[in-house]
């Protein structure tokens, strides 16, 4: 461990932060200061680089909250980014430099949301091995809902029944880079109605982030006679293609709009990618499922993954000492 050091990142870092998060074997863009920064206002910043020498191995995007650091709450995913390179060996190095540093600086506690394995470019599951090793706790377990388009796409009778619906209907799906219909006719107050809350994603915000990355955040509008039906925004990532945020008006199961929206990014526009993922279906930390809304994403093919989230003691890092024989 003595090859590693670690330090805060700075805002004069953000070039060569970008530059690592880039060729990392295990990020995508949510990783690159153009779109953590959007919140910077919300967040205390506490992100860590990781050196072996002087090269950059590794980054930690996370924020402070007391004495404990989050990887990262305005983030989807988290964790340790690594190098295209890195060996098993060396990450556990990594992490045990990083909770060293972090308990130096007073730190108690680092919690962690781990990258699920569709959005990495090559197996890069070594973090999850240390953080065994230090005897983490696993404090919440999320499943999503994903389809593995390699084996192939088979939607139920429903599903297929509905999106024929929709094309009788006479739907017209558009994509589009205009987000305000959408945001405040049907998203917010959908989400306000029945679950008396906000998108993560402010109007501005998301018309922020898609012009910074609009290849990776795209937005599709379904209308019928021309009035706007329902819609969805999707983040999408090398292997990926999982929409945010989807939502239809009261009309969407007498139209059967949401179905003829999700079969056309499926077996159209992100038919390219390996995975779809519908995301999560669950409340309460992990520790609820909405069983119907599984199961309507399970009617499409889809199948579970889950995203496990950790808490360790920083002073965990003396275990990680005698690992190797």
């Amino acid at each position: 461990m003595k090859d590693y050091s670690v330090r805060k990142y700075q805002s004069s870092d953000f070039e060569i932060w970008n530059l690592f998060v880039a060729t990392a074997k295990n990020a995508t863009f949510l990783f690159n200061r153009g779109f953590m920064d959007y919140h910077q206002d919300r967040f205390s910043d506490f992100s860590l680089m990781i050196f072996k020498r002087d090269k950059l191995v590794s980054i930690l995007p996370a924020h402070q909250i007391d004495n404990q650091i989050y990887s990262h709450n305005g983030l989807t995913y988290g964790g340790l980014v690594v190098e295209k390179k890195a060996k098993l060996t060396e990450v556990i190095a990594m992490f045990q430099a990083t909770l060293q540093f972090l308990n130096a600086e007073n730190i108690q506690k680092l919690h962690i949301k781990t990258i699920p394995d569709i959005y990495v470019s090559k197996p890069s599951s070594e973090l999850q091995y240390a953080l065994f090793l230090v005897d983490a706790t696993l404090t919440r377990r999320d499943s999503l809902s994903v389809i593995d388009q390699t084996n192939g796409y088979f939607p139920s009778k429903d599903r297929r029944s509905c999106a024929l619906r929709g094309r009788k209907k006479q739907l017209v799906i558009k994509e589009e880079a205009i987000f305000d219909e959408f945001w405040n006719e049907i998203l917010i107050p959908n989400l306000t109605k029945k679950h008396h809350a906000s998108p993560v994603h402010s109007l501005d915000e998301i018309k922020l982030l898609h012009h910074r990355f609009p290849e990776n955040i795209r937005h599709f509008n379904v209308y019928h006679e021309n009035k706007l039906v329902a819609g969805t925004t999707v983040f999408v990532t090398d292997n990926v293609a999982h929409p945010q945020y989807i939502s239809g008006n009261e009309d969407k199961n007498e139209l059967g709009s949401l179905d003829f929206l999700y079969h056309h990014l499926i077996s159209d526009v992100f038919k390219e990618k390996r995975y779809f993922d519908f995301g999560i279906s669950n409340e309460q930390q992990g520790r609820k499922l909405n069983g119907g809304i599984v199961f309507w994403k399970e009617s499409f093919g889809a199948s579970t993954i889950v995203q496990d989230f950790y808490t360790v003691e920083t002073d965990s890092f003396h275990k990680l000492e005698n690992v190797l024989i």
